[in-house]
């Protein structure tokens, strides 16, 4: 195994040598043994390409609320699976994912990954086209969009070899948040690029809906030139740091306490937003809209998930990447318990109205959405600033991967919670669990004298 860390212990490093594919010399901690020119530009690509992944990750959540508009017949429960799929799918390969940045290298992780996410978004563009397409397929097509989520546990660790503990929070929390923009991207562009054919592709019919005609299969398309353009930057542009270390050699991580601990508010701070981000359009519908009781009674203005259903990610994402800052000002551990206690209330908000009586109930159910959204924006920046600040930098890396793959099951089990308890029973589950976590933050982390400030 052969890490900077290790080599600054031997002795000096050779001399900084950027001319080949793998830096030589290279140390982040050392001011001239860095070249912040080579870790900005390879942020700048990973994050693009991440944020493609994301869109592709988040697909299913923007196609499946409008199959049954174009002739498909799924139940709600059916609905609901396939959107979590994509959660389930994800977390298992950021479990790969999490050991290949050490093997594979940037360059090589970056290109191949942004391939990869052609394979669903192309099998989605045909699958839309049939409504005969069985559910079987559906599903399968649905685990395949996971490789969109699976790449960020191996970005991460990626991105935070080249930059100093200093710098950590600002990197980390600006690729995860910008990354994360596609969450919403594809929930804002996908809608509108289903009501008209695109150029090139208006041979195609469109699909008819109670509201005319529907280029639902435009969502999975559209985004597959700029994976293209993704694969090519990072073949080009980016290089790799010396940082080599076997499957074996990482699972050192799992001896170190603090990777439990940090799963755990991972889990609080992104496994609950993502998963609640997944599914807010279809919580919407079910609870105050289209298939609600409200609709049965003929009450008209009732809201449309999809209406909103950017917003979650749209806002969790934009406070994620402005708070890195802070997170480097002031540590990341008061900032992630600062974000559970404020998710927790949010939450409770929630639940006190996701058994509505009235319609008017959704004003006060949205406004605790927002605000859960905008605090977990800032959990997630907290806990990815603690973790560089906690842990040597190579298992600082593979924690941020583990944490990152079990948090990412959060699509998964939100769906499959929402499809087998009631919205309302699963909202107050959440809130019981952002307490005990932010208690155990306060302990751990951020109170005075705490055994692992970061």
């Amino acid at each position: 195994m052969s890490t900077t860390d290790d080599a600054s212990s031997l002795g000096e490093l050779p001399e900084l040598d950027t001319r080949g594919r793998v830096l030589k010399g290279w140390d982040p901690e050392k001011a001239d043994h860095w070249d912040q020119g080579i870790a900005w530009k390879t942020l700048i690509v990973s994050t693009y390409s991440l944020f493609l992944g994301f869109c592709v990750w988040f697909l299913v959540s923007a196609i499946a609320p409008k199959l049954n508009e174009i002739g498909f017949d799924l139940s709600t429960a059916q609905l609901y699976w396939l959107t979590s799929m994509p959660g389930l799918s994800g977390g298992l390969l950021r479990l790969v994912f999490m050991v290949l940045p050490p093997i594979m290298g940037t360059r090589k992780l970056i290109g191949f990954s942004s391939l990869l996410y052609i394979i669903p978004m192309v099998g989605w563009f045909f699958a839309v086209q049939d409504t005969s397409t069985s559910f079987g397929v559906l599903m399968m097509l649905s685990v395949l969009c996971g490789i969109g989520g699976g790449t960020f546990s191996g970005y991460m660790p990626s991105t935070g070899y080249f930059f100093p503990k200093r710098l950590s929070g600002t990197a980390l929390a600006l690729q995860s948040g910008i990354g994360n923009l596609g969450m919403s991207a594809i929930q804002v562009v996908g809608p509108w690029l289903m009501g008209f054919g695109l150029f090139g592709i208006t041979f195609l019919a469109p699909m008819r809906a109670e509201d005319g005609a529907l280029w639902v299969f435009n969502a999975a398309i559209f985004f597959v030139p700029w994976a293209i353009v993704a694969a090519i930057l990072a073949f080009w542009l980016l290089k790799d740091v010396p940082v080599k270390a076997n499957i074996r050699q990482q699972l050192d991580i799992f001896g170190n306490k603090n990777t439990w601990y940090m799963t755990l508010l991972y889990v609080m701070t992104f496994g609950i937003y993502s998963g609640i981000a997944a599914q807010f359009a279809l919580i919407i519908n079910n609870a105050f809209g289209s298939d609600s009781q409200f609709a049965n009674q003929g009450i008209s203005g009732l809201p449309s998930g999809l209406t909103y259903a950017f917003l979650g990610p749209l806002i969790g994402s934009l406070v994620r990447a402005a708070w890195g800052p802070l997170c480097d000002k002031f540590g990341g551990a008061i900032w992630t318990f600062v974000s559970g206690i404020g998710m927790a209330a949010t939450l409770a908000v929630c639940a006190v109205n996701l058994n509505p009586i009235d319609h008017a109930q959704f004003t006060p159910f949205l406004i605790g959405m927002l605000g859960f959204f905008f605090f977990a924006g800032i959990g997630n920046a907290g806990t990815f600033k603690q973790m560089p600040m906690i842990m040597p930098k190579r298992q600082a890396g593979g924690a941020i991967g583990f944490t990152a793959a079990i948090a990412a099951f959060g699509p998964f089990l939100v769906g499959v919670a929402l499809a087998s308890f009631s919205a309302q029973s699963f909202y107050i589950a959440c809130v019981i669990y952002c307490l005990v976590c932010s208690v155990m933050c306060w302990i751990m982390y951020a109170r005075k004298n705490a055994p692992f400030p970061g």
